[in-house]
């Protein structure tokens, strides 16, 4: 794939890094923006790695009401000062994120809150399906990798597709505001109530 100087710029403009590392982390992803801000984050070269260890005790909770009262979603999501907290993007992110949790129901944040026995049980069903597709043995854990990151994309808030650009995850939303803030923000949690949904009928 033919990387372009628009690419390079605004993966730099995300991310915080170089010009050339920037370049060469879209070259191995293949041009993929979500993959080449993991390769960034993986070298520690990202505006995302090198905030992750500042404190983020500051923030906002912010709610979202959807279908008449239907539903409801209240967010937690942390910055390092109130200066950012109260600023619009700052504001605007949470709302966003909490609408994304009333779309999309998902169940964890990320995926190192995922129990290990529910990943253990989703990796014996995939080896269940493999076998029973009789496929080699010696490419199962390429395909269990690529089904896991389904299920993360199914489950994990930060893996989900963002529901007002599905280019970008969630997580990708989220490092592109500690790009332009210059400081840590973290998803910390999210509820989600739907009417009726605990009532036996």
């Amino acid at each position: 794939m033919n990387i372009t100087s628009a690419m390079v710029k605004d993966l730099r403009d995300k991310t915080g890094a170089g010009m050339m590392d920037c370049k060469e982390a879209l070259t191995a992803s293949g041009g993929d923006f979500d993959k080449s801000i993991d390769f960034l984050r993986k070298k520690g070269l990202s505006a995302a790695t090198k905030r992750s260890s500042k404190a983020a005790k500051d923030g906002t909770v912010s709610t979202y009401i959807h279908m008449g009262g239907k539903i409801g979603v209240m967010v937690e999501l942390n910055c390092e000062t109130d200066f950012v907290a109260k600023t619009e993007n700052f504001q605007n992110l949470a709302k966003d994120i909490a609408m994304q949790v009333a779309a999309t129901n998902p169940t964890y944040v990320n995926s190192e809150e995922i129990p290990q026995e529910i990943l253990e049980r989703e990796k014996e069903i995939y080896k269940s399906q493999l076998l029973a597709e009789k496929k080699p043995e010696k490419i199962w854990d390429k395909i269990i990798e690529g089904k896991l990151n389904k299920f993360y994309e199914e489950v994990c808030l930060v893996n989900q597709k963002f529901i007002k650009d599905d280019s970008i995850s969630v997580g990708t939303l989220i490092n592109n505001m500690i790009a332009k803030t210059g400081e840590n923000i973290i998803m910390r949690r999210f509820c989600r109530f739907q009417l009726g949904e605990e009532i036996k009928k």
